[in-house]
Order: structure tokens, then C-alpha cells, then sequence
């Protein structure tokens, strides 16, 4: 298909000006957007009450506006979902993210504008394309249809002022009509509440067509992917989609999968191209295909500030600009975006691999890692270590999650990993004992802990029956859409849970 790609490419040229633009010149369009955002929402109740019509500067703005989590923002998002207006953003705003984040018993909900749906999602999901076909000009995708894994959540109303349901749901809810013809399933299918009948339709139905590309989740794709083989007969998924030749992926780190697609997908020429997305916004894009490091969107109507780890707790904690972080360093993000949240810390922490153009990866979670002992352990050193293990054992990892286990009167600390393979490892003990070395190597503080097993003792593996984590994710009602099983715990609440179930026959 050149010639349908020559014409995407004159049609988006302007765009890849912008783009070059955004690698050239980021700090100036980080201040554009800056600018762009309070002078839109100095109406607003929160643009009064810290008077953003004065802000000159983005000192000032720290300065002014608190840090703040969704539980000091919520009291105002449930006066918009009650259809007050001019809150937090000019206007109403009609539709609401759900979003657990993992798999915490208590909901989010995310407000989603017209211009966060219009310029920060939708324009992700563009721009994913868009460099996608500078980086492979002579691509088939025009040729197919996009396959997509969203959430299994209907729309639902609240008061009557606005609606609510998976991100990915209000997406295809959003979408132009004309979307229909590249992507697939319909909409009716997509949309199906109940995770396994969608699925099913969703074999039955895309097994029918020229599939192109794929977009969503890793982890929940494996599962419709392996119910298409199944379904099918068919040995690999070029058997049944030849022309599949790219998966969009995000949501949650793609290592521990990365070898079953490529038994899935038997192609040299199959493009992996991750992207940060998620219900608070859409924040960056992969654009080399052999650099894990993932391009800053900078004009998707987000200010980015970065927070150093050493200041979480802070009341008044110190945030850097563009212009003051440095590489292999991790930072908290904090955002203030055109979906009304403002200096909002999301959750996740991202660490620089390239300053100008500016490359993150996504390290781990600013609540979502293992510090029991003064270890410091992030779910990137998890995944390098389990990595290392199962290429020397030759495992495989479905699913896993890992906390700590406390000091006794009697016992040292240590770590529980309970683990559901693919494919076990041929030695436990020597897939525990790489897993533990390798830990070593990658983090000084678990090196350190571990040092003669003073504090540390070697770590321990659970290993968890067939199907585990998806039971429990269907009892907690969390299958499908952006739920994730939380990797690492600095407390034994999902893991005990787990291995209570783990005990049931």
C-alpha cells in the first residue's frame, strides 16, 4: 500500500514538523502549554481560588498550587459528576475515567474534556501511527484493521450529569464513525460487559478478518490470543492473520511477555511499539523501534513536572522542570493537564533515558514497590531479575506478584514471590537463586540487605496453580480493560488473598 501511505504522509506532515519541533525545542512548548492551561481554567472555581490569572511563572505556580493526590482532589470531582460546572476545567465535563490503577478495592474517576479526549487521547493514538509509518514507509496497515482489547465495562450514568465506564470504553464510544472500517470488533462487541462473552465473540468475529495491527494490553491480549489458536487450530498467529506486522502496546511492561509473542508471532518484521497511556492522560510514544526509551508528548495540553523520590511525603515537596532532570534517574510524575487535573501525582515513576529529545520509561510505582527493609526494590529490578531466571532455567512467566515477609522474634526478613508460569522452570531453586543475584546486582540497597544474610534472607517462591490471578482478578470483578495485578507490595494484603486462594482445591 505506498501510494496509501505516501498520501498519509502528505496529510500528516504538518505533524511531523510538530514532532520535530517537540525534540528540537521541548522546553519552549512545555511553557506554551503551561500558559495554555491556567489561562483556560482562570475562571474556574480552583483557577480563582489560587488566582491563576496572576501566575507569571511556573514558580509561581508551584509556589501557589499543592501537590495532591486523587483523594484531595476527589471532593471536587464529585461536585463535577454531579454536574457543577467550571470546577476544575471551563464548562461540564461529561464523561469520567474509571480506574482502580491495580486492583484497590476503591475507584477513581478521571474527567475526561472534550480537548483531553480530542488533544491528549485521541491525539496519542494518532501520532502512534503516524510514527509508526515514518519509521516503516512501505508498511501494509492501510491494507487491514486494528484489532482492539478494551476495557469490559459499559457506560453507566451517575445523577443523570454524566457517565462513567473503562477509558478504553469511552474511547470507541467517542470514536467517529468512519473508524469502523480499520478497526475491529464492532462496537457492540467492544463494548460487552461480560469479559468472556466478549471474548468469544470477539475470536468468532476477527478470526473473519485482515488483521493488520493490534492495540491494548499485553497481558490481556495473551489471553484472547491463545483463545483465537485455540479456536482456530492453527499453530501461530500468521496462520491466521499473515499480514499482522505491529502490536501497540501499554498499560504494563512488556518483558515478561515479550518471548510468548514472539512464539505467537513467529516474524522478524513484527514492530512492537510501546506507548504511555493511561485514564489521566496520554503522556509518550516509543519512536525507534531498537530503543526501549519512549519520546515525551509535550503538546497534548500537559504540564509535566518530575518529583525526586527522596521528597515523596514532603508536604511542600520540590519538582523539577525539563530543563533540571537527569538520566537514569527516577522521578515521581506529576502532571496538570487539559481533563482538569492540576499538579495531580499519577501514580507511576519514570526514569530519563535521553534528555533532548527527551525519552522516558515507565520504572514502577511511587506506591507499588517493596521498601520493607530498607531494600528500595522497583518493579524494573523485578523484571530484569526474573528475566535472568527464566532464561536460565527456561521459564516462562504468566503472572506474578511479590511482599514482603517480616522479621519474627525468631526469623530475619525476606520476600515471597508467588509466581503462575507458562512454563516452569526446569530447577526452582537455581530460577530463585538467579532471580536473588541478579537483584543483587541491579540494586545496591537489596545488595546490601542481603549482605550475609544480616537482614535479607534469600528470597522465597510460591508457586501459583493454573489460572490464579485471573480467578481472582474475575472474584474482585476486575477482568479486562486496564485492571493489572499489582507486581510488587510493600504490605502482605494481595498476596495473602492470593494464597488463601492458591489453598483452595
Amino acid at each position: 500500500m505506498p501510494i496509501f501511505n505516501d498520501i498519509f504522509s502528505f496529510i500528516n506532515s504538518k505533524r511531523l514538523s510538530q514532532l520535530e519541533r517537540m525534540r528540537r525545542e521541548p522546553e519552549a512548548m512545555q511553557e506554551e502549554q503551561f500558559r495554555y492551561l491556567i489561562g483556560k481554567a482562570a475562571a474556574t472555581v480552583i483557577g480563582k481560588n489560587y488566582d491563576f490569572a496572576g501566575i507569571r511563572s511556573v514558580a509561581a505556580f508551584k509556589e501557589r498550587v499543592p501537590v495532591r493526590d486523587y483523594d484531595a482532589m476527589m471532593p471536587d470531582i464529585i461536585r463535577m459528576r454531579q454536574g457543577e460546572k467550571n470546577i476544575l476545567w471551563p464548562g461540564d465535563i461529561k464523561w469520567y475515567a474509571k480506574s482502580s490503577g491495580t486492583t484497590s478495592s476503591r475507584s477513581k474517576f478521571i474527567p475526561i474534556s472534550k480537548e483531553a479526549l480530542n488533544d491528549c487521547h485521541y491525539q496519542g493514538g494518532k501520532d502512534s501511527l503516524v510514527i509508526y509509518n515514518q519509521l516503516r514507509p512501505d508498511n501494509q496497515l492501510m491494507g487491514g484493521k486494528t484489532l482492539t482489547l478494551g476495557g469490559s465495562h459499559q457506560i453507566n450514568n451517575f445523577s443523570d450529569h454524566s457517565l462513567y465506564g473503562d477509558l478504553s470504553a469511552i474511547l470507541i464510544e467517542n470514536l467517529p464513525f468512519w473508524t469502523s472500517f480499520v478497526r475491529t470488533p464492532e462496537r457492540e462487541i467492544a463494548l460487552i460487559d461480560e469479559w468472556e462473552k466478549k471474548m468469544k465473540l470477539i475470536t468468532e468475529t476477527t478470526i473473519k478478518e485482515n488483521v493488520t495491527a493490534m492495540a491494548g494490553v499485553p497481558s490481556w491480549f495473551l489471553v484472547l490470543l491463545k483463545n483465537v489458536l485455540q479456536h482456530t487450530g492453527k499453530q501461530n498467529l500468521l496462520e491466521v492473520w499473515p499480514n499482522l506486522e505491529l502490536f501497540i502496546h501499554g498499560g504494563v511492561s512488556f518483558t515478561p511477555y515479550r518471548e510468548q509473542y514472539r512464539e505467537l508471532i513467529p516474524s522478524d518484521q513484527m514492530a512492537y511499539l510501546e506507548t504511555y497511556n493511561a485514564s489521566e492522560g496520554f503522556f509518550a510514544v516509543q519512536d525507534d523501534l531498537k530503543d526501549p526509551g519512549m519520546l515525551l508528548m509535550l503538546d497534548y495540553g500537559v504540564f509535566f513536572e518530575f518529583m525526586p523520590l527522596s521528597e515523596l511525603g514532603e508536604t511542600h515537596p520540590h519538582t523539577l522542570q525539563l530543563n533540571e532532570v537527569e538520566k537514569d534517574k527516577d522521578y515521581a510524575l506529576i502532571i496538570s493537564t487539559n481533563g482538569g487535573l492540576w499538579r495531580y501525582m499519577i501514580g507511576d515513576t519514570v526514569r530519563f533515558t535521553s534528555l533532548r529529545p527527551y525519552k522516558i520509561i515507565i520504572s514502577g510505582r511511587t506506591k507499588h514497590y517493596i521498601n520493607a527493609f530498607g531494600e528500595e526494590l522497583m518493579i524494573e529490578n523485578a523484571e530484569k531479575g526474573l528475566q535472568k531466571a527464566c532464561e536460565a532455567t527456561g521459564a516462562r512467566i504468566k503472572e506474578y506478584t511479590a511482599a514482603p515477609i517480616y522479621m519474627g522474634a525468631e526469623a530475619k526478613g525476606s520476600h515471597q514471590w508467588l509466581i503462575e508460569f507458562e512454563r516452569v522452570p526446569d530447577d526452582n531453586r537455581k530460577f530463585m537463586k538467579v532471580l536473588d543475584t541478579t537483584l543483587r546486582e541491579v540494586n545496591s540497597d537489596y545488595d546490601a540487605k542481603r549482605y550475609k544474610d544480616i537482614t535479607l534472607e534469600p528470597p522465597h517462591l510460591e508457586v501459583a496453580r493454573p489460572g490464579l490471578f485471573f480467578v481472582w482478578l474475575k472474584q474482585k470483578k476486575k477482568l479486562g480493560g486496564q485492571n493489572k495485578v499489582p507486581r510488587l507490595a510493600n504490605t502482605r494484603e494481595y498476596i495473602e488473598q492470593l494464597l488463601e486462594l492458591n489453598r483452595v482445591k
